[in-house]
């Protein structure tokens, strides 16, 4: 029989640090309300930052690629064949992106499994930032590649590492767009011109700038308008996009070449005909009104200012991502609690998703946050905050 004594005491070590979290059972869709247990609660950490997992143009080109595809694809692309809306859906992904061309993966986690794990071999090197996702850092440790980590957005300690990294056949930079936890954007400008400078290339993670930075919500290259020296950008359909999946937008040779050697897109099944379908949709909402992009930024704007006057510490943040630093994982974890009990969920995230003094309860704000959304929130921190003396 197995022995699963010492997960079983893993876990009530976790208890034991208030950093033990059951899942949260919702009985409503994603929105800026929902309902848990009966009780109509403000959702503030959904990565839905436009609102789009309930626009009816969405939903609609779901219904209507159900009808004609069914609910599954069959197989991987490489077996099965790609349905026509996933090559001209692949192609609008491009044009959007500013870039030749796309490939779509079953999940932005797996985009970067993928395309990490086939471009970078033993003669080569990574340099990555000390706070990229986990995504990243998972698809690293999959190659046999050189690693070097420079401290977060430190580019004299990119500069240096580039400097010791001539000898390699291939040098790649990689940085997220926009960083999870903090909410701070990547000084890609610079990056961008260091490693010009040695000859490197660059790749952006824009999971959480896609939708959220760039005209339209284009992304971190457009942000700075490094389109043609951003070499690979990848990003997800599952946050602002509203739906689920991820993509790489790169060159065609990229492109020809991941089909052949990405794992996770040669082993496992293609995305189904209807998500395909919504996230088309999104990207043509996008291009066609900014309207919700600007509602986007003045709520966050708006929210990070009065948090801020609060007495709060908000860290880094200028994005939509806002945390409140707390520190110790269960006083992080007890002002969530206390948040939901006024009815405003906003998940605490403790080690190891950040560092052991670095808990905070992260606040990610939409454009269908109405002001007085905003404010209730604002109200349930007011009293949460006094309650535990963190302001």
């Amino acid at each position: 029989m197995a022995d699963w004594n010492t997960l079983e005491q893993e876990l009530e070590q976790l208890k034991k640090e208030g950093r033990y979290r059951p899942l949260t059972v919702w009985e409503s869709g994603s929105n800026a309300w929902m309902t848990l247990k009966g009780r109509s609660v403000l959702q503030m950490s959904s990565n839905n930052y436009l609102g789009l997992t309930n626009h009816p143009r969405m939903k609609k080109a779901a219904i209507q690629a159900i009808d004609k595809y069914g609910v599954g694809s069959g197989s991987v692309r490489t077996i099965t064949g790609t349905l026509d809306i996933q090559h001209y859906f692949e192609l609008e992904l491009a044009r959007f992106k500013g870039t030749e061309a796309a490939l779509v993966f079953q999940s932005g986690f797996t985009a970067n499994q993928g395309v990490l794990g086939s471009l970078l071999g033993a003669e080569d090197v990574v340099i990555s930032d000390e706070l990229n996702h986990a995504s990243i850092i998972d698809g690293i440790r999959l190659t046999k590649a050189h690693r070097k980590v420079f401290a977060h957005k430190n580019m004299d300690q990119l500069e240096a590492a580039l400097q010791a990294s001539a000898g390699f056949k291939k040098r790649i930079v990689v940085t997220d767009g926009v960083f999870s936890m903090d909410g701070d954007i990547a000084p890609l400008p610079t990056i961008v011109e260091l490693a010009e400078k040695y000859d490197a290339f660059v790749y952006v993670d824009d999971a959480h700038a896609s939708g959220v930075l760039g005209k339209n919500g284009k992304g971190s290259t457009d942000h700075f308008g490094l389109h043609g020296r951003v070499h690979i950008q990848i990003g997800t359909l599952s946050k602002a996009i509203g739906a689920v999946g991820g993509y790489v937008a790169c060159d065609q040779i990229l492109k020809d070449y991941l089909i052949h050697k990405a794992r996770p897109f040669l082993f496992s099944t293609s995305q189904v005909p209807a998500v395909t379908a919504t996230c088309f949709a999104a990207i043509r909402v996008l291009q066609q009104s900014g309207d919700l992009i600007e509602k986007l930024w003045e709520n966050a704007t708006y929210f990070r200012s009065k948090v801020q006057a609060l007495g709060f510490n908000t860290g880094m943040s200028e994005t939509p991502i806002i945390p409140i630093i707390v520190g110790n994982p269960a006083l992080t974890m007890k002002f969530s609690d206390l948040l939901l009990q006024e009815g405003v969920f906003a998940q605490g995230i403790v080690y190891p998703t950040v560092a052991m003094d670095k808990g905070r309860v992260r606040f990610i704000i939409t454009a269908k946050h109405t002001r007085e959304d905003l404010d209730f929130a604002l109200n349930a921190l007011h009293h949460a905050g006094r309650q535990l003396s963190l302001i």
